[in-house]
């Protein structure tokens, strides 16, 4: 499970929306160049004539980044609401990937140039955040990640599809001439994405071929002919009522002769890339550190994604020592079931026994409907302040459901008038378990992800980046801390759910073990599937699709527990110092009062709130 919110743009880290959306630079646009008048209003802030004082200056830089950044990344705009960009594909080009490299000196010499010790304490907070952001995009630069544009996960295979026919405003016959607009130059897309895998090759920077085993399949379904079957234009199909019949035929026609002319031949030669040449020349290696400076992309990954200094070995003792103690409950529980047999053989009970799952997709879907609605009205109990922001739970799209993980979230956006999703997969049945459902219900969407994201995103004050930053220890951490709030919240009343709940907490132990293994120590991918199965009642099939996400997405996956267990110290922490003054529900306000935050920087606000309430 994972939040589609966090990604990375080759020099700028996008720390909001999407897992892998355009994670890695394949997308395309109509212009190279940044936005008009960007490089004047830069020119504004540094020059020494200018009379504005140190708080005007910082905010007017927050909203010339945040303009340059929905230029740039037009399908992020689209995604928040930005006007005007609805169009347009984000440049994937060698020329576009440097220039924007270049451009991160500017704001860091803006920044720079303001006096920190002028502002508020809040500005000051701002001002942190927005530093550490370019400097750690600008550390990311000679890793070169744009070449790593495609994997079973992600890549225009998968994108397009989804912000053409699930993203993008679908209400007027102008939403869908934006569609046909973007349609029109998806087959760029396409081709940047294979000009990217072109010069990862030559670098020596590959996907490892053990995980593209199924994009091929992936692509192909973008190749279907029959334009009622293909994902791409599906909006096309599903058209508004209230317009007239001939404008539908109109456009649905023009999308036909689109996709049957451009998009289909330009996936049909990636396919073909792909099978004879990218595959066959990708890596046998699974590590990152096997790549070109590896070992140090590690470490940036780490420091990026935990908001830690932690090294690959300290996390993997720590997953050690969390290994060891949830497996101690684990086994604890088993024998309070007074099941007849060990650690192994309840797992396998778990597995098989046909009681334990659905046999059609529809029914997987309601359970989960039924419990995230059986939760919302507990939360009151826990939270002073709820988002506004609605949500709903659908499948993961047929094209990705093979090589997707157990669900995801999507967040939505009041500006865009889209609700949050909890994307749950129901591909394979009998490997979706009904003791796993309210501990991923909980993460996914309420009070998870869904909850946390959207009052981000209801923040009334702060520049816009804040409300869209997306610190994987903060956010992730948060979904797994609330899985632990199940109980409070009504959830885990049988044995079942509540082993659910422990196989869920360390599976993400087991994370730490294992993305450190594969990336740091050298270990095989059967190695860590075999640890993994050791240690957790997942099935086959899961296991060796997180182990494969693992190995495409270095360190995103201990962001997690780290990030949780931070959550769980300082509610240990608050409660301890205030006795009781301690109301867990001002507790999970304050926490998510400022949206996500590094870990050290949370650590800081809430001890000092603590001192704060206690001479209250």
């Amino acid at each position: 499970m994972f939040t589609k919110i966090s990604f990375n743009f080759k020099g700028i880290r996008i720390r909001s929306i999407w897992m892998f959306t355009f994670a890695l630079l394949f997308v395309a646009t109509l212009s190279s160049k940044a936005e008009p008048g960007i490089d004047e209003r830069y020119r504004k802030l540094l020059s020494t004539d200018s009379p504005a004082k140190d708080s005007e200056r910082l905010n007017e830089l927050f909203k010339v980044r945040w303009d340059y950044l929905m230029h740039e990344y037009p399908e992020w705009a689209t995604f928040v609401g930005y006007p005007g960009q609805n169009r347009r594909w984000t440049d994937a080009s060698p020329e576009a990937v440097a220039r924007r490299n270049r451009d991160l000196d500017t704001p860091l010499k803006v920044i720079n140039s303001i006096t920190r010790s002028n502002l508020t304490p809040a500005e000051k907070l701002n001002y942190d955040l927005f530093k550490q952001n370019i400097e750690e995009d600008i550390e990311g630069i000679p890793f070169h990640g744009e070449y790593l544009s495609i994997n079973q996960l992600g890549g225009p295979q998968q994108e397009i599809a989804e912000l053409l026919a699930s993203t993008m405003p679908h209400k007027t016959r102008m939403d869908y001439e934006d569609i046909l607009a973007r349609l029109e130059g998806a087959s760029n897309v396409v081709s940047q994405c294979l000009d990217s895998l072109k010069l990862g090759v030559a670098a020596g920077i590959t996907q490892p071929r053990i995980t593209l085993r199924d994009v091929p399949k992936q692509i192909e379904a973008m190749c279907e002919p029959n334009p009622t079957n293909n994902s791409i234009i599906k909006a096309f199909y599903e058209m508004p009522a209230d317009l007239p019949e001939s404008v539908k035929l109109e456009l649905r026609n023009q999308a036909i002769g689109i996709l049957t002319n451009q998009l289909i031949p330009s996936f049909e030669k990636l396919r073909q890339f792909m099978v004879e040449t990218y595959i066959p020349k990708s890596r046998e290696s699974i590590g990152m550190s096997a790549l070109p400076n590896g070992a140090a992309w590690y470490q940036h990954n780490i420091k990026s994604i935990t908001t830690t200094t932690r090294t690959p070995e300290e996390i993997h003792e720590l997953g050690l020592r969390e290994v060891a103690r949830i497996r101690a409950e684990m086994e604890a529980l088993i024998k309070r079931t007074e099941f007849k047999g060990d650690f192994q053989e309840f797992n396998k009970f778990l597995r098989t026994d046909p009681r334990f799952y659905f046999t059609d997709e529809k029914s997987l879907l309601a359970g989960y409907r039924d419990i995230v609605k059986r939760v919302d009205p507990q939360l009151i109990t826990l939270f002073g302040k709820l988002p506004r922001l609605p949500y709903g739970v659908k499948p993961v799209p047929k094209y990705s459901e093979k090589s997707q993980t157990t669900a995801y979230y999507e967040p939505g956006s009041l500006i865009a008038g889209r609700p949050g999703y909890f994307v749950a997969n129901t591909y394979a049945l009998n490997t979706r378990p009904k003791w796993e459902m309210e501990a991923l219900a909980l993460h996914e969407s309420v009070p998870g992800h869904h909850l946390q994201l959207s009052l981000a995103l209801e923040l009334e004050e702060g520049p816009e980046f804040r409300k869209h930053q997306g610190y994987t220890a903060f956010v992730e951490g948060w979904g797994l801390y609330s899985e632990s709030l199940g109980k409070d919240l009504g959830m885990y009343k049988d044995p079942y759910s509540e082993y659910g709940r422990l196989t869920y907490e360390i599976w993400r132990a087991i994370r730490l073990v294992v993305d450190t293994g594969l990336h740091s120590k050298g270990w095989s991918r059967q190695q860590a599937i075999d640890y993994f199965t050791a240690n957790a009642g997942k099935s086959e099939h899961d296991i060796t699709v997180e182990v494969d996400r693992y190995i495409v997405w270095p360190a995103q996956a201990l962001a997690y527990k780290i990030g949780e267990l931070k959550f769980k110290e300082l509610k240990e922490f608050a409660k301890k110092e205030l006795g009781d003054k301690f109301d867990i529900r001002e507790f999970h306000d304050q926490l998510l009062c400022n949206g996500a935050l590094p870990m050290d920087v949370l650590d800081e606000r809430v001890r000092d709130w603590v001192a704060s309430r206690k001479t209250q």
